[in-house]
């Protein structure tokens, strides 16, 4: 204890009512903050519920000042990180803090946890995990955060970095006006692929949900399996995933591009769920649930973000793979328009050194308007 203040680690079920509440006690006053569901909240948190916790294992501190919750943040140990990115790293994330000296005595609390678990190097945010909410808000504080990406206060980065932090690797997300036609290049290319016998852009059947959510994460897996950071899901956590996706997922919003019959292309594209939950303040009952799935019924959506699309590796070199993203971005743009009312299209979050896909992204004139950045530590 140093000034009144105490860090101590989660044990029970009401220390995690208390982490997870923390963010509403800490954020309520910014309006660009979205209360998340609670519910959401504390199943990804509970090892009994989120498949991650069968490769990974995660310690969550509470910070309280003469008894009063003011901070928390995760840490994190995952063996597939350990197999992937490299041996002893350790990761933390859920940093909210009412000041610097919270955060600093909550960086102490987690490296120390990490340490002992052998860990030599410290990197996030991570909460918990690369395909949750990832990386520190660092640009776009002026506007509110979509579906799956994070929102923190602009004063975390001056905090994380004087606690020894340097960044990594930043992510970017890409605003688009999708009520106006491509560019002149980008129409074309789309035509001539239109043209071609051997290409096949379909909607998913959420009837073969299973199915094409294999198809899906096949390509994703092949295609992503370069990029710094990824990791590959387990069996448990795409199915856990095609489950909480499952209600948010529209069949024109989701395509998959054939080549000869066979599948080498995806975007899947979800309506801003946080537009139909952002006056819900994280609860589903006792009327919230009512009216989440009235708006899902038939969703009016300003804004559609693009979490996830891949090409096969094999293709990624070649012409064809931009023509069949620009096809699918196309198909999608026009039905989110057409369908859901759309106005508005973020695309990402994409990696710094992604060229490829930071290149589309502006031949189709979109702009950053997110940057997201990954800090690391030597412990």
């Amino acid at each position: 204890m140093v000034g009144g203040l105490t860090i101590r680690p989660v044990t029970d079920k009401a220390g995690r009512k208390a982490f997870v509440d923390l963010a509403w006690t800490l954020n309520k006053s910014d309006p660009n903050w979205v209360p998340p569901l609670k519910s959401e909240v504390h199943a990804l948190l509970d090892p009994r519920q989120n498949p991650w916790f069968e490769h990974a294992e995660a310690a969550l501190f509470l910070a309280t000042r003469d008894g009063v919750p003011v901070g928390r943040i995760s840490a994190q140990v995952d063996r597939l990180v350990q197999e992937t990115m490299g041996q002893g790293i350790g990761q933390w994330g859920f940093l909210d803090a009412v000041d610097a000296d919270v955060a600093t005595a909550l960086f102490a609390a987690a490296e120390d946890w990490l340490r002992g678990r052998g860990m030599t190097r410290s990197m996030g945010p991570f909460s918990l995990s690369i395909w949750d909410e990832p990386g520190l808000l660092v640009e776009g504080h002026d506007h509110p955060p979509t579906v799956m990406m994070g929102h923190n206060s602009p004063a975390y980065e001056a905090w994380v970095e004087s606690a020894g932090y340097r960044g990594v690797k930043d992510l970017f997300t890409y605003d688009l006006d999708i009520t106006q036609t491509m560019p002149p290049l980008v129409r074309r290319i789309v035509a001539s692929g239109e043209r071609n016998p051997q290409i096949r852009i379909r909607c998913v059947d959420k009837s073969r949900f299973g199915e094409e959510a294999a198809i899906i994460l096949g390509i994703l897996n092949d295609a992503w399996s370069d990029n710094w950071g990824f990791i590959p899901l387990t069996d448990a956590e795409i199915a856990y995933a095609g489950k909480k996706l499952k209600p948010i997922v529209f069949e024109d919003l989701v395509r998959i591009a054939e080549l000869d019959g066979e599948p080498v292309a995806f975007m899947m594209t979800l309506p801003d769920l946080n537009e139909f939950i952002r006056d819900l303040d994280g609860r589903l009952f006792p009327f919230g649930w009512a009216k989440l799935l009235w708006r899902l019924r038939k969703p009016r959506a300003r804004t559609m973000r693009v979490p996830l699309m891949g090409v096969v590796k094999r293709l990624q070199a070649s012409r064809l793979a931009g023509q069949l993203a620009f096809m699918l971005i196309e198909r999608i743009r026009v039905a989110s328009v057409e369908n859901y009312k759309a106005e508005r299209g973020e695309i990402g979050w994409i990696l710094e050194d992604n060229q490829g896909m930071r290149s589309m992204a502006e031949a189709i004139e979109s702009h950053v308007n997110k940057v997201y950045r990954i800090y690391e530590k030597a412990l």
